[in-house]
């Protein structure tokens, strides 16, 4: 069963000492049965004065720090070590009723996917219902897993992806018109193309393990992460199933799941606030990484550079 450990720092600086408000952090990766935190630290500086942790509505974690006196800098330090035995794609077992569309969902399960089916995001006209509409063949059937793997490949290679520092997410209307998104608007537009067409689908957010490429200096354990944003959507028998539509990849390979929710305002990795004026704040920088070395081997190479290792993709 392979281990990763997450090493996610971010760093708010200021132009002048500030107070700071409440601040809530989704860090700590969901426990299930294909992956398992095994250790988890948080260090925070300047220390909080108080810090405590609940489980959403959404069964989520939530880390709420309060805080007394100022500082120039504000560093938040997570650092994880999970074991991951993510299930092939290939061996999902769909029941009857997945395998044509559309899908029944059992009156069991109804109540509890509601909120799920139902849209969220604006579309007056309909556009993204229009969109995912296409992928459904005119003259046969077809089973929703072979559906939703055209819808995958449909934004994949339909849609350009494109890094947005920018806060929030766009609506899906509008990465259609654009023709381009980072990966939480590619995560939006396939979840309501699903529900446009009957589907229960969600937002998950977490962490992407890529393998280092052949120009990076390796290093024993090396591997490379950022914060990532894909769709789940729910098919009776498999449950819930991840849809990556920037990788265009099915399945939990090289994904780590930090949140699942029904949209993705409930899911940011990190929000606060400050007192002071808004020009006082200068910047933040997220650094991001996600390899096979243990927590004291992250820590120790950390020490050795301030330089960042990767930023925040989503």
């Amino acid at each position: 069963m392979p281990s990763l450990t997450i090493w996610h720092v971010t760093t708010y600086r200021y132009r002048q000492p500030v107070a700071f408000g409440e601040h809530r952090m989704m860090l700590r990766p969901r426990d299930s049965h294909d992956q398992r935190v095994i250790e988890a630290s948080l260090k925070i500086s300047p220390e909080p004065r108080s810090l405590r942790f609940v489980q959403d509505a959404f069964g989520n974690h939530v880390g709420i720090a309060r805080f007394s006196g100022r500082s120039k800098e504000l560093r938040f330090e997570s650092t994880v070590l999970l074991e991951l035995s993510p299930l092939d794609a290939a061996d999902l077992d769909l029941e009857d009723a997945a395998r044509t569309f559309p899908v029944e969902y059992s009156v069991e399960e109804m109540p509890d996917l509601a909120h799920c089916i139902e849209r969220h995001q604006p579309d007056p006209g309909n556009e993204v219902g229009r969109w995912a509409h296409q992928f459904l063949p005119s003259s046969k059937s077809i089973g929703a897993f072979e559906l939703l793997t055209r819808l995958l490949q449909g934004i994949h290679h339909g849609f350009r992806y494109r890094r947005r520092e920018a806060k929030g997410i766009q609506q899906p209307v509008e990465t259609l018109r654009l023709g381009h998104g980072s990966c939480r608007d590619f995560a939006m537009l396939m979840i309501e193309a699903a529900r446009s067409l009957g589907l229960a689908a969600r937002f998950a957010s977490g962490y992407l393990a890529i393998p280092l490429d052949d120009s990076a200096e390796p290093t024993s354990g090396s591997a490379r992460g950022s914060t990532h944003a894909w769709a789940q959507i729910y098919l009776p028998g498999a449950g819930w199933i991840d849809f990556d539509p920037t990788s265009g990849s099915v399945g939990k390979i090289d994904l780590v799941t930090v949140a699942v929710v029904r949209d993705p305002h409930h899911a940011i990795p990190l929000h606060g606030t400050f007192i002071g004026f808004p020009s006082d704040h200068l910047g933040m920088e997220v650094q991001v990484r996600v390899t096979s070395d243990t927590p004291e081997e992250i820590w120790a190479s950390s020490q050795l550079s301030t330089r960042p290792q990767l930023r925040q993709s989503v």
